[in-house]
């Protein structure tokens, strides 16, 4: 379902909306490093959070939030100190960020949902806060999408934002939405801020249930590295300024704004993974011929991570057996005869067997895609083309279908992590 069409404005494109970005002094080098988005009306949320042990003190603040009133006014997010595993008075730190953006927008503190990225263990800087605050309210606007982008990201080369527009009763409706991320990336969610605002009138638990669905086929299908975060964050908002007709149930409404969502999520969540940590290249993994979707995301997400396949990927070596190896060891169970693998338009194996191919031919398509990926200059910002490395696996033993996007480990992802904090 491809019933819609890119606009402008990321997460401002849909109407009541605002947003904003500030070098408020959080980050040492002096670049943005606090977002605002802001809905004119109360505005239904969903979310979905990290899985791990260790969480940062936004994302219980936000599930307790969330368990308690599905609703909110503003998202308030930090980048540069994660406040993670700053005990107590991180947990204070985070309410009180909420209490001072709650003054400045004459609004209840429990109408604001937190988000934070950066070093673990480190406490926001609060005078920071304290005094960027009024001034990011102020600078908020419809236009501020792309300033919010910008200020919320940390290694990441190039801010990630879209909006796409579809038509329901007759009305235009829209979808925004902006992440950061490019390393600390793995499924169950992916080490990532995700922010999504969409003017439909959507029932709360409907949804979390197509905010679910989204996450899983999107942020939860990528990988850079292995590692997941004490911070992932995603939060979708609908505040029904587009004055359709309330969706409660699944239907034909219902399913194509679902897929826009959808399509929302996975072109930022293979932004991000494009812009894995000293990545030259995004990998997409297509695996069909599984039992169901969920054992062919398994494998999907299993040959992406192999660190043997990205490191071929990386040194533009068709090593297929490192493919073949990967999808063996996914834990779904397949018959190795029926296998089929394919890299770009070359076939590697059929039925279970290995296939003579141009090895050259296939070295210079790996070659060609990662020319074809180099950053871009595009008006006054860089972007990234999504020309992906194509792998598809094909088990030969049903109907189920996935895919999953990762990158290359070269170089310089050792270099970037290895100084993270020196």
């Amino acid at each position: 379902m491809t019933d819609w069409q890119v606009v402008n404005g990321g997460v401002t494109a849909p109407r009541g909306y605002r947003a904003a970005g500030i070098a408020a002094g959080l980050k040492p080098s002096g670049a943005p490093d606090l977002a605002l988005i802001l809905s004119e009306t109360d505005a239904i949320a969903a979310g979905v959070f990290t899985t791990s042990q260790v969480r940062a003190a936004c994302v219980d603040y936000c599930r307790r939030r969330l368990n308690k009133r599905a609703s909110t006014r503003a998202i308030l997010c930090n980048a540069g100190q994660a406040n993670a595993g700053t005990g107590k008075q991180g947990v204070q730190d985070a309410k009180e960020t909420a209490q001072l953006l709650a003054q400045e927008l004459l609004i209840d503190p429990q109408d604001i949902l937190l988000a934070s990225t950066g070093v673990i263990g480190q406490r926001m800087k609060m005078e920071a806060f304290r005094a960027g605050i009024p001034r990011l309210v102020t600078a908020a606007s419809q236009e501020g999408g792309d300033a919010a982008a910008q200020a919320i990201i940390t290694t990441d080369l190039v801010p990630k934002s879209i909006a796409l527009e579809t038509p329901i009763e007759g009305r235009p409706v829209r979808i925004g939405g902006m992440a950061k991320g490019s390393g600390m990336i793995h499924p169950n969610m992916a080490t990532l801020l995700a922010f999504v605002t969409c003017d439909a009138l959507v029932s709360t638990a409907l949804w979390q249930k197509m905010l679910n669905r989204a996450a899983q086929r999107s942020f939860n299908q990528i990988t850079v590295d292995g590692d997941t975060s004490t911070n992932d964050t995603l939060i979708a908002l609908a505040n029904g300024q587009s004055r359709t007709t309330a969706i409660t149930e699944m239907g034909p409404e219902a399913e194509k704004l679902e897929a826009m969502l959808t399509e929302v999520c996975q072109y930022l969540a293979k932004a991000i993974a494009r812009d894995g940590e000293g990545a030259t290249c995004l990998i997409e993994v297509q695996v069909s011929g599984a039992p169901n979707e969920q054992a062919a995301c398994q494998v999907a997400k299993t040959i992406v991570g192999s660190s043997l396949v990205k490191s071929a990927i990386f040194g533009r070596d068709p090593n297929w057996g490192r493919i073949a190896a990967a999808a063996g060891r996914a834990g779904v169970p397949f018959e190795p005869e029926r296998l089929q693998i394919r890299l770009g338009n070359f076939l590697l194996m059929d039925n279970g067997q290995p296939l003579p191919f141009d090895r050259q031919a296939a070295n210079d398509y790996l070659k060609q895609v990662a020319a074809e990926s180099s950053l871009e200059q595009e008006g006054q910002s860089m972007q990234r083309r999504d020309n992906p490395v194509i792998i598809a696996v094909d088990l030969g033993d049903g109907s189920g279908t996935g895919k999953a996007w990762g990158c290359d480990l070269s170089y310089d992802y050792v270099k970037i992590n290895a100084e993270y904090t020196t």
